[in-house]
């Protein structure tokens, strides 16, 4: 075996097999307990150096120096000793206990070094190196070997080509560079998962620096073996972890995204998701570093709302949602009170409470009666709560009383408290700590201008646990982000129980041996079979057009071709509408037959579709399987408030009514769905009935149903129900063997 020269893997660089890459061999299990993972017995330094300064050198000073209580087992045939430690000459000769490698070899020697920990008994490997698929062509004959080896041994692997493990309530620093070279970095109750181990570990580095500390922080690298999304699903079981921050670029487990956003609602435990490669240049250069394809950022950005995430874009966005998770007080309701000496900045805390969805309550008269008395005779007591810079007096004793008041108000449920500008401020906040703590309501503080020059003050409402703020836009995101995840799990709690049954079991369907679409008339065949309406119709086949009666049609109509080979039928011009009598559709039947054969000389034409003239309000239902996320439906209004405005909004398959009636009230024309100006409101409820419907068809079938088209679906008065008007199914091609 041969030390690894320079070839150090490249931060964040990475290239991720699929899972079903890395199978296992018959009867290997590929465990998912990374317990002895992030808290190993022992660890084996495979290709370490005494040169601290190299990557291969790096992890030994930090494990033995920096206070790991585990034991540590260098491994180089090349010395007897290292550090004042035996040096093994392969990992067979490693004693126990011993349940994590770190791999520091050329990439050529990794798959022998994998081998030689499943020979062992040693359950995980760390893999530094890189020179794998990252690379590109020259590194694929490394990869492979990799990934055999995998497959052949029962170790999971993190990496290649990532800069290690960070355990900081153990001192373990299995990594080189960064944030690892740091022995006094803080532990704290966020894990972090990151696939760019360089701005993963430049993370940790600036939370420290603003007093947050991490658990655990693990760089993913390649991920030919253990993926992001399943280090995020176990970190967040752990009970040291409050929330674990992610840093990603792109993932092939969208399902296994979705899955963890409804755990984290379960815990209400949030997911802190830093997500890039949203923007169309962003999504080429993440392809391009990591070769990873990534969802389409519409459906990525659905995703985390509707799981147990919060969205984060910068590292001061984990700095500020730290403060609220590490404080044990939660409020019952969204009802802010906001207390300041300046009138300007209680207008800007209302403005930014109403952007956040927090509402700002006026005073009640009873609260009122008891703050006159101890208020300021210049002070304002609605809400915002203004004392005015009066309020200085008496040390602030006055202040601190009204706060206390509010704070005993039933009408409030929290409070933003503004402090004293600068140096005085000092002599306020003994008090207003005693005060918050005495109340059983959370307490956000924003500190007025001038006081970031007065530390000791700030260091004593930290030290108290209140949150507290520079900056009120800051304050207010987070304070915001937090009352969002909170209202999502406490709907996802409250609606546990609640959830709807099936309105129709699954049912079996007959949809052939090939892919390509149905017509329109056997797709509304399938969506009958869910109990999904259509507009009535008749199919009539070219030979039958001459023969048929007048009174079998259901005047005025619409005629279109019915064909698998045509699936845009104004386009071909394969489509007439309002025909009012039997010549008229005889007429019209052989003209779009004729324009469907010249748009497609070779289509199958089944004949035509005789259909009544439908009425209502057209809205579009669609369904994808999602090559990321799986079943996925949207909605959106009909006609160009789709097309131009794109006024669209997707879940994920199968949910329920409840779901289904959130869908409609989210779409910016959601009015017009309830009755607007006048208008009669439309039958909601049979629409949200077709959305469950569509979301157990897609989601019953998805390994051959690959799109689902109702366009239009139009929907009557209330208590008329809805009807398709046009349908496609769309199957997934079949694989020949």
């Amino acid at each position: 075996m041969q030390v690894a020269e320079r070839e150090a893997p490249i931060p964040g660089v990475r290239i991720a097999a699929k899972e079903h890459d890395v199978a296992a061999s018959p009867g290997i299990a590929r465990s998912s307990n990374f317990d002895r993972l992030f808290s190993p017995r022992g660890i084996a330094l495979v290709g370490a150096s005494a040169a601290s300064a190299g990557v291969s050198g790096q992890p030994l000073r930090y494990l033995t120096e920096f206070g790991y209580p585990g034991r540590v087992y260098p491994v180089n045939p090349k010395y007897p000793e290292m550090k004042g430690l035996p040096c093994y000459p392969d990992v067979a000769s490693v004693p126990d206990p011993c349940d994590l490698a770190l791999i520091m070899v050329g990439a050529r020697h990794v798959p022998g070094v994998i081998d030689q920990c499943g020979a062992r008994g040693i359950p995980f490997a760390i893999v530094l190196s890189a020179g794998f698929q990252e690379i590109g062509e020259a590194g694929a004959p490394n990869q492979q070997a990799l990934e055999t080896a995998i497959a052949r041994n029962d170790v999971r692997i993190v990496g290649p080509n990532c800069i290690g493990l960070l355990n900081l309530n153990e001192h373990m620093h299995a990594g080189f560079g960064g944030a690892m070279s740091n022995p006094n970095l803080r532990p704290g109750r966020l894990a972090m998962v990151t696939q760019s181990g360089g701005y993963g570990m430049g993370m940790v580095t600036a939370a420290d620096q603003q007093g947050v500390g991490f658990s655990y922080v693990v760089s993913t690298g390649n991920e030919t073996d253990i993926t992001a999304t399943e280090f995020i699903r176990y970190l967040l079981e752990r009970e040291d972890t409050d929330a674990v921050v992610a840093y990603l670029e792109g993932s092939t487990d969208g399902r296994g995204l979705l899955e963890i956003g409804r755990r984290a609602l379960e815990l209400e435990k949030p997911v802190l998701m830093w997500k890039v490669g949203n923007s169309r240049s962003g999504r080429r250069a993440a392809t391009s570093h990591t070769g990873r394809l990534t969802a389409g950022p519409e459906l990525f950005r659905r995703a985390l709302d509707q799981g147990g995430y919060i969205e984060i874009g910068d590292t001061d966005d984990v700095v500020d949602l730290a403060q609220f998770l590490r404080y044990r007080k939660r409020a019952k309701g969204d009802r802010v009170v906001i207390l300041t000496l300046s009138g300007g900045a209680g207008v800007l805390i209302a403005d930014l409470c109403e952007q956040h969805g927090l509402e700002v309550p006026d005073t009640s008269a009873e609260t009122l009666a008891k703050l006159k008395p101890i208020s300021p005779e210049l002070g304002s007591l609605g809400n915002p709560v203004d004392l005015t810079p009066q309020g200085y007096g008496d040390n602030f004793a006055s202040y601190n009383r009204v706060i206390e008041t509010v704070l005993a108000a039933p009408e409030f449920d929290q409070a933003i408290v503004r402090s004293a500008p600068g140096p005085i401020a000092a002599v306020w906040a003994d008090g207003f700590i005693e005060v918050a703590n005495r109340s059983d309501k959370p307490v956000l503080l924003q500190w007025g201008s001038g006081s970031e020059g007065n530390p000791a003050a700030i260091a004593k409402v930290e030290a108290s646990g209140i949150p507290s703020f520079l900056s009120p836009r800051r304050s207010l995101n987070a304070l915001g982000a937090m009352h969002r995840f909170r209202m999502k799990a406490q709907r996802f709690r409250d609606r546990a129980g609640e959830r709807s049954g099936r309105p129709v079991a699954r049912q079996q369907l007959d949809l052939g041996a090939s892919g390509g679409a149905l017509g329109e008339h056997a797709s509304k065949m399938v969506l009958a079979r869910y109990g999904i309406p259509a507009v009535a119709e008749r199919l009539i086949a070219e030979h039958e057009i001459d023969s048929v009666r007048a009174d079998s049609l259901a005047f005025p109509l619409a005629v279109k071709i019915e064909s698998p080979d045509v699936a845009h039928k104004t386009e071909a011009g394969a489509i007439r509408l309002n025909i009012t009598d039997l010549a008229g559709f005889r007429l019209a039947a052989r003209e779009v037959i004729a324009a469907a054969r010249a748009y497609r000389p070779h289509a199958r034409i089944h004949g035509v579709l005789a259909q009544q003239m439908a009425t209502g309000t057209e809205v579009i239902v669609g369904a994808v399987d999602d090559p990321y996320f799986g079943p996925t439906v949207m909605f959106g209004l009909g006609g160009i408030l789709t097309e131009i405005l794109h006024d669209v909004t997707h879940r994920f398959a199968p949910f329920d009514l409840a779901a289904a009636h959130d869908m409609l009230a989210e779409i910016k024309g959601a009015a017009l769905l309830r009755g607007y100006r006048g208008s009669a409101p439309l039958d909601v409820d049979a629409l949200a009935d077709a959305l469950v419907r569509v979301s157990l068809l897609i989601s019953d079938h998805s390994e051959r149903i690959k799109e689902i088209d109702i366009n239009p679906l139009f929907v009557r008065a209330a208590g008329h129900g809805v009807a398709a008007a046009d349908a496609l199914i769309v199957l997934h091609e079949i694989e020949r063997t």
